[in-house]
């Protein structure tokens, strides 16, 4: 009996997270990072999607750059909070009919005072973008939106537990939710536990670290400010210590590959990238991190022409 082929494991992934830009001059930076970005050939560009009306404007308007002038594949954020049911299941129609196959299905931030909307948790949000779905297999071709989520591997600052994290992750996973991206960490154990942690619980979704390069201190109090962490003495200390900028961003980009080859030897099935819409730094981590990809062949037409 010939033996089966053994399959081989997947190369590990690599995503970006973009968001859209502010003024002209940050529209001119982010364009410089796409292009740059572009020649990693990455699975998917994350944009994010959020605040008024003019901003979520903008994050359509890059969509439709990536889908229309980039060969990058977008996945869409898409926060429930502050709209209504009516209103998200006519977004995910519109994100459709643009071209979008995959959406990062999140509750997004509840500020003080504002309204949360009819619906109160990512995992509702990963049902309603099932149903819409099934009212559009025709553009799907039959197909499926790849529907991430994200995951804690610190205890998110509204959870009572880090268990609590866990089984919220296990409920959007029944949601029908295809795999989850974490939040920026900065210790391995981190990440280490709570993948152990999501196994344990029967999560089987793909967990993928979101690792994010800091090189400025200023950037790091913001950034843990908003995630409500409490920044990493050693990075702290590196970028506040470093005597210029070139040193900053060696620390900073150091401390994020040291993290990222900890995921990937831990197993993890890919690396998301929060770039800050700067390229630099995310090129520089993939110099210190093997990640082997699988490299493009391009097919000239005569090659699929069938004999006559």
């Amino acid at each position: 009996m010939t033996p089966r082929p053994t399959a081989r494991p997947a190369p590990p992934s690599l995503s970006y997270e973009l968001y859209p830009p502010r003024s002209a001059a940050s529209a001119d930076t982010l364009l410089r990072t796409i292009e740059e970005l572009e020649p990693t050939r990455p699975d998917h560009v994350s944009v994010t999607y959020s605040g008024d009306e003019q901003r979520r404007d903008s994050s359509l308007a890059l969509l439709d750059h990536l889908l229309a002038r980039t060969s990058l594949r977008p996945l869409a954020h898409l926060t429930c909070v502050g709209s209504t049911r009516a209103e998200l299941e006519q977004t995910v129609a519109a994100l459709v009919r643009r071209g979008v196959r995959g959406v990062l299905a999140l509750r997004g931030d509840l500020d003080p005072g504002a309204e949360p909307g009819e619906l109160r948790h990512a995992g509702e949000l990963v049902e309603l973008v099932r149903e819409v779905e099934q009212r559009h297999t025709a553009a799907l071709a039959a197909g499926r939106l790849a529907v991430g989520v994200a995951a804690y591997p610190t205890r998110h600052p509204e959870s009572p537990s880090f268990r609590h994290d866990v089984e919220v992750l296990l409920a959007k996973q029944r949601s029908g939710a295809d795999f989850a991206i974490t939040q920026v960490y900065f210790r391995p154990q981190r990440y280490e536990r709570l993948v152990a942690a999501a196994r344990a619980a029967g999560v089987t979704i793909p967990i993928v670290p979101g690792i994010m390069p800091v090189t400025d201190p200023r950037r790091l109090r913001t950034l843990c400010r908003l995630a409500g962490l409490a920044p990493h003495p050693g990075l702290a200390a590196a970028l506040e210590d470093a005597p210029g900028p070139a040193e900053r961003h060696r620390a900073g980009v150091a401390f994020a590959a040291r993290l990222a080859r900890a995921a990937l030897d831990a197993g993890a099935p890919g690396l998301h990238l929060y770039t800050f819409n700067e390229h630099r730094a995310a090129l520089d981590l993939l110099e210190h991190v093997d990640l082997p990809r699988v490299p493009h062949v391009p097919v000239a037409l005569e090659d699929l022409l069938l004999p006559a």
